[in-house]
C-alpha cells in the first residue's frame, strides 16, 4: 500500500486548493492509498533560524521544536507527496513556504528525504492567467527544486477560483485531482 501525504497551505481549510486536494485524497484513497493529511495553517511551523545545527550534528531533523517535527517521519515514510496551496502575490501561500524551507534539515541535493518521491502539485489563484497572477513563479519553484532534490513531479494542476469554494466549478481540474490521487496510490513510476 503507498503512503500519500498530502499538505494545504491555504489559511481557508474549504479554500480553493484545499478543495482540489480534497479530491486528491478521495482519489488515493479509493485506490487503496493510505493517506495523511495535514492543513498548514492550523500548524504551528516556525521560520528556520540558519543555526545550522542540522548540519553539525549527525541529525536528519531540524531542532526547532514545533510541529515540523510532528511532519518529518510523515516525509520519510510518504511515497508520494501532495502540495496544494493558493497563490499569494506572485507565489506560494507563507504557510507552504515555511514548510519547504524547513526540508533544509533533511540533507541536500541527491540525499534529502525528498529524493525519489512523486509529487503532485496543485495551486489555485485569483488573476485569470498564471502568467500575471504569478502561479508561473510557484510552477518553475517546484520545478527547479524537485529536480535538484530528485523527486518527480507526476501532475501541476492549477486554475483560476477566488472566492472559496469556486474551484467546485471547474469540472475539468476536480476530475484532474481525483485522477492524480488514484496515479499516486496505484502506479508505479
Amino acid at each position: 500500500m503507498k503512503k500519500i501525504l498530502v499538505v494545504m497551505g491555504s489559511p481557508r481549510k474549504n479554500g480553493n486548493s484545499s478543495t482540489l486536494a480534497q479530491n486528491v485524497i478521495a482519489g488515493a484513497k479509493n485506490a487503496g492509498a493510505v493517506v495523511d493529511s495535514y492543513c498548514l495553517h492550523e500548524m504551528n511551523i516556525k521560520p528556520c533560524d540558519a543555526c545550522e545545527a542540522c548540519r553539525k550534528n549527525d541529525s536528519r531533523e531540524c531542532i526547532i521544536d514545533d510541529d515540523m517535527q510532528e511532519l518529518y517521519p510523515k516525509l520519510y515514510e510518504a511515497d508520494a507527496l501532495v502540495i496544494a496551496s493558493p497563490i499569494y502575490y506572485f507565489t506560494v501561500s507563507a504557510q507552504t513556504k515555511l514548510f519547504i524551507d524547513r526540508w533544509y534539515a533533511l540533507g541536500e541535493g541527491k540525499t534529502t528525504v525528498i529524493n525519489g518521491k512523486q509529487i503532485g502539485i496543485i495551486l489555485t489563484y485569483e488573476d485569470t492567467d498564471p502568467f500575471t497572477s504569478g502561479a508561473v513563479n510557484a510552477l518553475r519553484t517546484f520545478q527547479d527544486a524537485f529536480e535538484y532534490l530528485g523527486a518527480s513531479i507526476v501532475d501541476m494542476i492549477y486554475g483560476r477560483a477566488s472566492e472559496a469554494g469556486e474551484i467546485k466549478a471547474n469540472q475539468d481540474l476536480m476530475d484532474r485531482a481525483y485522477q492524480l490521487g488514484q496515479k499516486l496510490a496505484i502506479e508505479l513510476y
